[in-house]
C-alpha cells in the first residue's frame, strides 16, 4: 500500500499522531560553504571540497590501485532522482512542511546527510568547523517550521570538550532540541614504523584515553537524548573497494551494536538515569541478540557466578586419578607436565581486580539488564524492514521484553524513492498480521515520546502534536 490515497485510509484509521524519528534533510551546500568560510576562512571550504569530490578522484584509479590504497567503495548515486519533488523536499524545508500531511506525518525529527561525514572527519578544526556550520545552517532554514520539524544538531566527539562546546552552542545558542552523536573515534595506535592507517576503534564507554562523563551529564542537563547514525562502512569484512552494497549491508547495524554495547558495559545508564538513548537505521534486530547474549554472558560471568571457573578451585588430586584410569598411555606419560595442560584459558595468575567484567555495571540481577534495554535504549527501525516485529515478541524475546523500536523513515535518501509510500510500507506490518495496532501504536507514538520526552519532558512543546503528547503523557506517566 502506497501513495496519498493510501496514506489518507491508514491515518483515518489512526486515533494518534504519527512522529517520524529519523527523516533526512539534505543540505543545500552553497549557503552551508558560505557559513563554514565565515567560520573558518576559504581554506577550510577548500577541504571540505575535496571531501565532496573524492569520489571523482578516485574514478581515476583501477581496481588494483583502489586495492593498494585500501578505498573502500563509498556510497554513490544514494539519493533518490526520478522523483524530482521529493529530492526538492529533502533540500527545501518549507516544501516539507507543507507536504507532512500527504506523507502521514505530524511532526519529524530530520537528520543531515552531508553531516553525517562531518562528524567523523579526523582534522579537528576541519571537524569542529564543518559541524558548526551545519548546525547554523539548520537551525536557521528550519525556524520557521519547528511546529512540526526538529533538526537534529551533529555533535563532534573526538574529545568531550568539543562535544560539551557543540552542545552548548547548538542546544544552548542555537535552541536546537535533538542532537546526533558521532558514534565512534578512530584513533591512530600510538608508536613508531606503524602500517599507514593503523587505527582502533573508540565507542567511547569503555577503555577510551577520555572520560566522556562532561559529555553525558551535560546532555542531561540541557535535556537532550543522545542519538547515535554513524555506520560501520570500511569495517572488517565492510571494506570492499569494488562494492557499495556489500559494504552498506548491515553496517549501520555493527555501529550501532558497538557504541550500544559500549555505553552498556560502561555503565553510562545507570549513572545519567534521565537520559534516553537512540540507535539510528539499524533496525532492532541487532538489539534482540545483543540483549539476549548480555543476558547470557552476565548469567555465568557475574562475579558471583566466576568461581566456577577458578583454576584454585580444580581438584588437581581428582584430575590426576581420573588421567591414570581414563587418560591415554601417552598422556600417563606426561603427566609430570599437568600445568602446561591445565594453565592455557584458566591461568591462575590473572589479576583478580579484572574478573569482574560487568563491574562498571551495577547490575544485580537479569531484570536491570532488562529494564536498560526495555526504557532507556530505543531503535530506530526503518517502515520497510519485516523485522521490526521482533522487537515487540515477548514470546522470543528474554523476559518478555518489549524493545523500543520506532518509526524512522530515512526520507531523503535512496531506500526512499518515494516519499508518499513510507507510511503504507510501516502499516503493511498490521496488514500481514506481524503488528497489532497497539505494537503499531507504540512504534510511531509511544516509543518517539519515551525517547524524546524521557529526557525532555518539553520536547514537543509549541509543537502540532503537543496536546496529544500532553494526553499521552498524563494517561501513561512519564517513562
Amino acid at each position: 500500500m502506497s501513495g496519498v490515497g493510501a496514506t489518507s485510509r491508514i491515518r483515518s484509521h489512526l486515533d494518534h499522531p504519527v512522529i517520524d524519528s529519523d527523516g533526512h534533510y539534505i543540505e543545500f551546500l552553497p549557503e552551508v560553504k558560505e557559513r563554514l568560510e565565515a567560520i573558518a576562512g576559504k581554506s577550510a571550504v577548500d577541504g571540505f571540497d575535496q571531501i565532496i569530490y573524492a569520489s571523482r578522484l578516485s574514478r581515476i584509479l583501477d581496481q588494483d590501485q583502489r586495492r593498494q590504497l585500501s578505498l573502500t567503495r563509498i556510497p554513490f548515486w544514494a539519493l533518490p532522482a526520478r522523483q524530482t519533488l521529493d529530492r526538492a523536499t529533502a533540500m527545501m524545508p518549507r516544501l516539507l512542511h507543507e507536504r507532512l500531511d500527504d506523507l502521514g506525518l505530524d511532526f519529524a525529527v530530520l537528520y543531515p546527510t552531508y553531516g553525517l561525514v562531518g562528524v567523523h572527519l579526523l582534522v579537528d578544526e576541519q571537524r569542529q568547523a564543518l559541524c558548526r556550520a551545519f548546525n547554523e545552517w539548520a537551525a536557521d532554514a528550519f525556524a520557521p517550521y519547528g511546529d512540526r520539524l526538529a533538526p537534529v544538531a551533529s555533535i563532534p566527539m573526538h574529545t568531550p570538550e568539543e562535544a560539551v562546546a557543540e552542545l552548548d552552542h547548538a542546544v544552548g545558542t542555537l535552541g536546537m532540541r535533538a542532537v546526533m552523536m558521532a558514534g565512534f573515534a578512530m584513533r591512530p595506535f600510538q608508536g613508531e614504523n606503524l602500517p599507514r592507517g593503523a587505527t582502533w576503534l573508540d565507542t567511547f564507554g569503555l577503555d577510551s584515553p577520555h572520560d566522556y562523563d562532561p559529555v553525558w551529564k551535560r546532555c542531561e542537563e540541557l535535556g537532550v537524548s543522545p542519538t547515535f547514525h554513524s555506520t560501520g562502512m570500511g569495517w572488517g569484512t565492510r571494506a570492499s573497494t569494488s562494492n557499495y552494497v556489500a559494504n552498506h549491508v548491515g553496517s549501520f547495524a555493527a555501529a550501532q551494536e558497538g557504541i550500544c554495547r559500549a555505553l552498556f558495559m560502561g555503565g553510562v545508564p545507570w549513572r545519567f538515569p534521565e537520559l534516553r538513548f537512540a540507535f539510528l537505521e539499524g533496525g532492532v534486530n541487532w538489539a534482540r541478540g545483543l540483549y539476549s547474549d548480555l543476558l547470557g554472558h552476565w548469567s555465568k560471568r557475574n562475579k558471583n557466578f566466576m568461581p566456577h571457573y577458578d583454576p584454585a578451585n580444580l581438584d588437581r588430586k581428582e584430575f590426576a586419578k581420573l588421567l591414570d584410569r581414563y587418560g591415554s598411555e601417552s598422556m600417563r606419560g606426561h603427566k609430570e607436565r599437568l600445568d602446561e595442560a591445565l594453565c592455557f584459558l584458566s591461568d591462575p595468575e590473572t589479576d583478580p581486580a579484572l574478573l569482574d567484567d560487568f563491574a562498571r555495571c551495577p547490575v544485580e540481577s537479569v531484570d536491570d539488564i532488562r529494564d536498560v534495554f526495555v526504557h532507556k535504549f530505543h531503535f530506530g527501525c526503518e517502515a520497510d524492514d519485516p523485522m521490526n516485529a521482533g522487537a515487540f515478541d515477548t514470546r522470543l524475546n528474554p523476559l518478555g521484553a518489549r524493545l523500543r523500536a520506532f518509526f524512522s523513515s530515512d526520507i531523503g535518501h535512496w531506500d526512499v524513492p518515494d516519499m508518499s509510500s513510507v507510511l503504507g510500507e510501516a502499516y503493511e506490518m498490521v496488514e500481514k498480521g506481524f503488528f497489532d495496532t497497539e505494537d503499531f501504536r507504540d512504534f510511531v507514538f509511544s516509543n518517539p515520546l519515551s525517547l524524546w520526552c524521557g529526557t525532555n519532558p518539553d520536547f514537543f512543546r509549541g509543537t502540532r502534536v503537543e496536546e496529544a503528547v500532553a494526553h499521552e503523557l498524563a494517561l501513561s506517566g512519564a517513562d
